[in-house]
Formats: C-alpha cells, structure tokens, sequence
C-alpha cells in the first residue's frame, strides 16, 4: 500500500481511483463495510483503491479543549487498513488553516484533479468542508459536474443503534469491551511498550508485564481476560489484566496496566507489545490481606482461560510489528 503524507501538498495525479473519505478510527464494521465496498469496485474497474484521511484527528484541532480519545493509533489504523487491500492511503494533515477550505475548492481541487476520483463512497451522514458544509448532495451535484459518481452508504447498525466511534470510545470507558469487540469487529487493542512495575504479582506467584500504553483510551478499572501480541516471538498468548491502581496496597495513585501472560516466562522489558481486551471479569476492589487477592488472581485467571476457549471470543487482530 502506498502512503501520501501531506498529501494536500501533493501535486502529482493519483488516478484513477476508487476512494472513500473520513477519519477511519477504529476501523469499525461500518467503516470496514466501505472499504470492502472501495476495493470490490476499484478490482472490477481497474482503478486503484484509495482511503482519504486526516491526521491529526480533525476534533484535536477544532475542540482542543477536549481531548480526544482514539480508538486506534495512526500506525494500527495504517495496518488495519492495509489488511482490506487499498492501494493508496492519503493522509491530509489537519491544521486550523485546512479547516477553512471549501468543499466545492477540496473536491474539485483535490478528489478531481489530483486524486483523479471516479467512484467515491461515503457515509449518508457525511459531512465535510468549512463548518462542513458539504454533504452528499453537494457531492452529487459536483459529480455530475466534473464527471464521477458519490454513492452514499447505508450506516451499519449493532443492538439496534449506527455504529460508530463515539458508542465505541463509551463502551470502553465503560468497560463494557465484548459490546465494543462487536462493534469493532475484533477485541479493543492497546500498543505500547514494558516497562518496569514494583515486582509484587512475581512476589506472589503471579508475575506481570506493565504496558506504557500508546493509547489515553483505557478501559474502565477492573480485570480482564485479555490477549497480547509480542511481535518478537511472533505469537498470541492468552492472559489475564487488571487496570487501576491496586487498592489492596497502600500508596497507589497512577493507573496501571499489569497483565499476567499465561504460559510465558521470558523477560520483556522495553520490548512493543499489544495488549487487547475480550471481557470484563470483575471491578477492581480492595482486599482484607495479600492472601485474599492472591487467590482472587488464581480465579480471576482460570475464567481468563476458560472464557478466551470459548468459541464466541472476540480475538486480537496483531497490527504491530509485521
């Protein structure tokens, strides 16, 4: 897959091309239904697939105020993209200045004439441009203008409600990460790098890998059953993970990320890694003594084992390190 960066600086024509437009974090159902639409139409007309995105996401530049949490990063949303077999990945980058452009200047100077668009597939909510004033039928009337075709795609929808990153950011936040996977089509996945914890879980049995995590976006405090990718053995091992600050000892402020891995005894310090989150065990709680949670860990990691055996899991798609 080729990659653009900056690309609204890029003067070179792209096409013919098949395209989509929109910021793709996550990478959900809906999102994957248009780019399985994308590469079906570029194979059958000979055009080369291509993803519009922007980076940084377009509400950290307008509401920096409020942070946003992303479900991917933009290397796992490169990766997880790549997987659907786009050629041509071309990402705009998002400043308060790009943000004035437009629409009719961003489709006729960019999609038409660089990126040579004749096929463009969007949300039916779809909406782009200064103070997005563009929509599909503004599309629609350029298409016919400058001669390619918008088609707009019906949202997909999960428990009744369109599926989108905002219900998926909650579900998380919430701890609510089977409903996210569902959505997400794969478990919720977290990059990051191990580092060094205070060696209590190795104390008691239990021992752990701490994930500096690349993500804001953390599930809600508790335990989890859990999967991770260690790129440097090419493999996916089963765990159990608890996210808070361990109540049951005194001093804990940080939030921490420890995950028991099964059936791995290597040291990983500083090594990249990827932690993902198939169903929440139980809340974080505090204990009346070490023993008490060293036997809850015991529990909390058989139904780890059982429910990641279970045929229904929502399993980790590895994007790091390929």
């Amino acid at each position: 897959m080729q990659v653009i960066q900056d690309a609204w600086q890029y003067q070179e024509s792209a096409g013919p091309t098949v395209a989509t437009i929109g910021n793709f974090d996550g990478i959900h159902k809906g999102q994957r239904s248009v780019l399985e639409t994308v590469t079906d139409r570029a194979a059958a007309t000979g055009s080369r697939a291509a993803v519009v995105t922007f980076e940084p996401h377009p509400l950290t530049v307008l509401r920096p105020q409020r942070p946003l949490q992303r479900l991917t990063t933009p290397d796992q949303k490169r990766r997880l993209i790549e997987r659907f077999g786009i050629d041509l990945l071309v990402n705009i980058e998002f400043t308060p200045e790009f943000s004035t452009t437009p629409a009719r200047v961003f489709v006729e100077d960019f999609l038409h004439r660089r990126l040579g668009v004749t096929e463009l597939y969007v949300g039916s909510a779809f909406g782009f441009g200064s103070r997005r004033e563009g929509d599909l039928r503004l599309l629609q009337e350029l298409g016919a203008e400058l001669g390619f075709q918008p088609i707009g795609i019906d949202e997909v929808c999960s428990t009744g409600d369109v599926i989108s990153s905002t219900r998926i950011r909650q579900a998380i936040r919430e701890g609510r990460v089977r409903q996210a996977a569902d959505m997400l089509g794969r478990s919720y996945a977290m990059s990051g790098r191990v580092v060094h914890g205070e060696g209590r879980g190795r104390d008691h049995g239990w021992p752990t890998i701490n994930l500096a995590p690349d993500h804001d976006l953390l599930p809600a405090d508790g335990v989890y059953a859990s999967q991770v990718w260690i790129p440097m053995h090419q493999s996916v091992f089963g765990a159990v993970t608890n996210i808070g600050h361990r109540p049951t000892f005194p001093g804990g402020q940080d939030r921490i990320v420890e995950t028991h891995v099964f059936d791995f005894g290597r040291e990983v310090y500083g090594d990249r890694i990827e932690l993902s989150f198939a169903k929440r065990l139980r809340g974080e709680r505090r204990f009346p003594s070490v023993t008490e949670l060293v036997e809850q860990i015991g529990k909390d990691a058989a139904a780890a084992r059982e429910y990641l055996a279970h045929e229904d899991c929502s399993t980790l798609v590895p994007t790091l390190g390929e």
